[in-house]
């Protein structure tokens, strides 16, 4: 890393404008990344983008329509939440590494984490068959709208019955992946219905638990949205995972797929150099969250080899950006190493990631507020006769 991409304490705090004290509030809230001065090792130094982003709040001010709107794209937190935070570049699930728990825990025991069940058990209800699809992605669809049609709504039902329903909920998302009523921990249905092994049950393990929350990303944000008007957890869930669809969202492994597949055919520099000359960033490296790099794509990609084909394409984003890869990679990597179905990716996605909303979703109920934001109008001027 460059020596200007860091400053000094003193450089820090006169640039902020505030008490050292302030300066180390904001180090241990993740606001400002820092290290040891190599050249004094009892100094610290300071991330120069991560100071430069609290002098540009702090110069804005803080009217609420500024906030409200800086607030939408990966800018100020717009409200409170126990599940899960970004801190220093590392995951959190409720205080506990999620690279951590990726270990040894199983998905289940995640999910129960997050929606704060402390690794309590809760019994598995009855289940009917999965309903019938040509994909594993219309069969989630079909299964959560089936249960987003009848299942009561959420509101005013005691803690106990919704983790009862969450828990079934994700075993009906299993079955509809699979496509048959299946018993045992998830990870393991699904890798028997893709015929992997042992180390390939493992990776999905890993992968379920790395992915099971990110903190208010826009699926969860549509999640708490339909939990805060008192939906049922299904309808919440199905909310999430119409979002997760997005390119922008879960679909990135689609675009990371196609990448892969033109780096294949043109040779990897020469596809990366054809997205950079349009300005187009390279799907499935770099993250606004991970400057330093995705802890969970690490977590994964440290435990298999992925292919020479794609480890000369992640060669190449970096010799050309220096943008490492992020999950979404290491989802197509694990994808391909094991020979899962096309759309594996997204489906590893959507199952994990649905512990997350469910847990958001108990979460938002709890809090008893209904999220409807204001719009700053800026169409024709509204006609008074």
């Amino acid at each position: 890393m460059k020596q200007n991409d860091w400053l000094s304490d003193r450089e820090a705090l006169d640039r902020l404008g505030v008490r050292p004290q302030t300066l180390y509030a904001y180090v241990s809230r993740g606001r400002v990344r820092a290290e040891a001065d190599p050249t004094d090792p009892r100094r610290s130094r300071y991330r120069t983008s991560d100071i430069a982003a609290l002098t540009k709040r702090k110069a804005r001010g803080r009217k609420a329509a500024e906030v409200a709107a800086d607030a939408i794209a990966w800018g100020e937190p717009v409200l409170s939440s126990g599940i899960t935070t970004v801190l220093s570049g590392r995951l959190y699930y409720r205080g506990r590494d999620a690279v951590l728990l990726a270990e040894t825990e199983t998905f289940e025991g995640v999910a129960r984490w997050l929606r704060g069940g402390a690794g309590v058990p809760v019994r598995r209800a009855l289940r009917g068959a999965p309903p019938d699809g040509p994909t594993m992605r219309s069969r989630i669809f079909a299964a959560l709208a089936t249960r987003a049609a009848t299942d009561e709504g959420a509101l005013d039902r005691s803690p106990e019955a919704l983790a009862d329903e969450a828990a079934s909920i994700l075993d009906v998302v299993a079955d509809a992946v699979c496509g048959e009523v299946g018993g045992g921990p998830i990870h393991s249905r699904l890798g028997r219905a893709w015929g992997c092994g042992r180390q390939g049950v493992d990776l999905i393990r890993r992968a379920l638990v790395l992915l099971a929350d990110h903190e208010l990303n826009a699926s969860t944000f549509a999640a708490r949205v339909a939990a805060s008007t008192g939906a049922s957890l299904s309808a919440a869930a199905l909310a999430g995972l119409a979002t997760l669809t997005g390119p922008l969202h879960g679909g990135m492994a689609a675009r990371v797929r196609r990448l892969a597949d033109d780096a294949e055919r043109d040779g990897p520099r020469e596809a990366v150099a054809a997205r950079l000359i349009h300005w187009r960033p390279a799907p499935g490296f770099g993250h606004p969250l991970y400057p330093e790099g995705d802890p969970r794509a690490r977590a994964l990609l440290g435990v298999f080899q992925a292919s020479p084909a794609l480890q000369a394409l992640r060669e190449a984003v970096d010799v050309a950006t220096g943008e490492r890869d992020n999950v979404d990679f290491a989802l197509v990597a694990l994808a391909e190493s094991l020979a899962l179905p096309d759309d594996a990716p997204f489906v590893l996605f959507a199952v994990a990631r649905c512990a997350g909303w469910l847990a958001h979703a108990q979460e938002q109920l709890a809090s008893g507020t209904l999220i409807r934001p204001r719009a700053r109008y800026v169409g024709d001027a509204p006609d008074p006769s």
